[in-house]
């Protein structure tokens, strides 16, 4: 995504960067209650609906991989000097609420495998491995605030193979198709804003324990 690189790129990327962990943890701290939405809606339609059914062992296990990554996020903060619980204590963007938001709906009001089309967008393009080398050269930050970045460029390489072979697997409909396409479009226009929010942001001050 270009505003990826931008931020990667921009010259205020030791001020960007604790911005753009509170605004990752305002998404991820989503995902396990988007999916336990999903599995429920799934449970209560297999019975006449054979996609639904074909997604529950899928939920169910990716529920139980996702389980504290937002945690990770606020550990990372930690590491380079900022108060962990910055992102508990701010409203997120409407940008995040527009991502995350409109999976409710979809879930709800259509289908819970529109939520695979959310997934292949945050989990479909893991981080270079050499990523993180190069954002610690370019911040001066240690490794360890960059844990949930690591952890993801291997993690979301498994998480891919599996979402791809789901979608293959599933019996999905023509519509079904199109909803998770139009989920996924929504998805990384959303993200784009989103992140968008974190390249505007004012400097996040460190904490006065940690400065």
């Amino acid at each position: 995504m270009a505003t990826t690189r931008r931020l990667w790129n921009s010259p205020r990327l030791n001020e960007l960067y604790p911005e753009y962990l509170c605004m990752l943890h305002s998404s991820i701290r989503s995902t396990v209650p988007l999916m336990e939405n999903a599995l429920a809606r799934c449970e209560e339609l297999a019975g006449d609906d054979p996609v639904a059914a074909e997604l529950i062992p899928y939920f169910t296990r990716h529920i139980r991989e996702e389980q504290g990554h937002d945690e990770w996020l606020r550990q990372d903060l930690a590491a380079i000097g900022y108060d962990a619980d910055e992102p508990l204590r701010r409203l997120p963007t409407a940008s995040v609420a527009n991502l995350v938001g409109a999976q409710y709906y979809w879930i709800h009001h259509y289908h819970p495998a529109c939520l695979l089309g959310h997934i292949a967008v945050l989990e479909g393009n893991p981080p270079s491995t050499e990523l993180v080398p190069e954002l610690m050269r370019r911040t001066g930050f240690p490794r360890t605030g960059f844990r949930t970045l690591e952890r993801h460029a291997a993690l979301d390489i498994k998480h891919r193979d599996e979402l791809m072979r789901t979608l293959d697997e599933a019996p999905l409909t023509p519509e079904l198709v199109t909803a998770i396409g139009l989920s996924a479009l929504h998805s990384i226009d959303a993200a784009n804003n989103a992140l968008t929010t974190v390249l505007d942001a004012k400097p996040l001050s460190m904490t006065t324990a940690n400065a």
